[in-house]
């Protein structure tokens, strides 16, 4: 009997210019480890699939959290030009946050673009906080906090 899923959801991917710059955000604010990191490989698939151009250097590094190892992945590509993303944005990923204003004041100490805090109403009812974040390569991060006494 197969028992394996149809879709298992393994990772989000950001591109970045600078991993190194990066994880002062996503491992000292957010809290993720690295718990894989690759350095330039010019046989990378992902070199195709991102329309990589030549002569590109990449690094790649697999972020994890406690209980979640492997959610996030960080895609360096130096020596190109990162244009700005179009408008509207297409992507970011979404994070439950223990200590939102302690993720806006650290974002803020490293002058990333933290938006004003929005209302959050859930499919189900419940209120809570929901704040966006640009980190250092104009992807967005979007973190949120639902009081558990609802």
């Amino acid at each position: 009997m197969n028992t394996k899923p149809q879709v298992r959801f393994q990772r989000a991917n950001f591109v970045v210019e600078d991993i190194d710059r990066a994880l002062d955000f996503y491992e000292g604010v957010l809290g993720f480890d690295v718990t894989f990191r690759k350095g330039h490989n010019p046989e990378s698939y992902s070199i195709p699939v991102f329309e990589i151009p030549e002569g590109a250097e990449l690094d790649f590094a697999i972020l994890s959290l406690p209980d979640q190892p492997r959610v996030m992945a960080l895609s360096g590509i130096k020596n190109v030009e990162h244009l700005p993303y179009p408008r509207p944005r297409r992507s970011a990923i979404v994070l439950d946050v223990d200590d939102p204003d302690k993720v806006m004041a650290e974002s803020r100490a490293l002058n990333l673009k933290v938006y004003d805090e929005g209302r959050l109403e859930t499919h189900d009812g419940r209120i809570g906080r929901e704040i966006g974040i640009v980190d250092f390569d104009d992807n967005l991060v979007v973190i949120y906090l639902i009081p558990e006494a609802q």
